[in-house]
C-alpha cells in the first residue's frame, strides 16, 4: 500500500512560517531584540559595505514587506540602542551590532540543525522551487494591490 503526502496549501506554509518564527523570536527575546530588529541589523551586518538609510529600508521593506515609516522607527531604535551607528550619510553595525548577530546565530544554529536535519535534498529542493513561485506571486499580487 503506498501513501501519498497530502498537498500543501496556504495554511501549511503560514503554520509552518510562525513555527520557525516563534523559535526564533523567544531566542531574540532573550537577546532583548525584536524580529523586525533582527531582520534590519542582519541586513546591515550582511552588508558588503555601509547601506544609506534609504537602502536598509528598502532591503527590510522588500523582506517583510512593511511600512517604511515603521521601519524607519527601527532604525532609529537600533540606532538608540547603538547597535547601528551612522556615519557619513550611512549606516553600519557596531562592533555589539555584530556581536549580537553573532549570538543568535550561534543560539539558532543547532535549532535551525534539528528543524531541517533529515529533510531529503530532493524535497528541499522541490519546497525551494515552489517558496520561490509562491514568493514572485505574492509580490506581484501586492505590487498590483499598491
Amino acid at each position: 500500500m503506498t501513501t501519498t503526502a497530502p498537498a500543501v496549501g496556504p495554511r501549511d506554509l503560514a503554520l509552518a512560517h510562525y513555527a520557525a518564527r516563534g523559535v526564533l523570536e523567544r531566542v531574540l527575546a532573550r537577546h532583548g531584540i525584536t524580529f523586525r530588529q533582527q531582520v534590519a541589523l542582519r541586513a546591515a551586518v550582511t552588508a558588503d559595505a555601509p547601506l544609506t538609510p534609504d537602502d536598509l529600508v528598502a532591503q527590510v521593506q522588500d523582506s517583510l514587506k512593511a511600512d517604511p515609516a515603521d521601519i524607519r522607527a527601527t532604525l532609529d531604535e537600533l540606532l538608540a540602542r547603538h547597535l547601528l551607528v551612522a556615519e557619513g550619510g550611512q549606516l553600519r553595525p557596531t562592533e555589539a551590532g555584530s556581536e549580537l548577530m553573532a549570538a543568535v546565530g550561534e543560539e539558532t544554529a543547532p535549532v535551525s540543525a534539528r528543524i531541517w536535519g533529515g529533510i531529503p535534498a530532493a524535497d528541499l529542493t522541490a519546497a525551494g522551487r515552489v517558496l520561490a513561485l509562491v514568493t514572485e506571486r505574492a509580490n506581484a499580487e501586492l505590487a498590483a494591490l499598491t
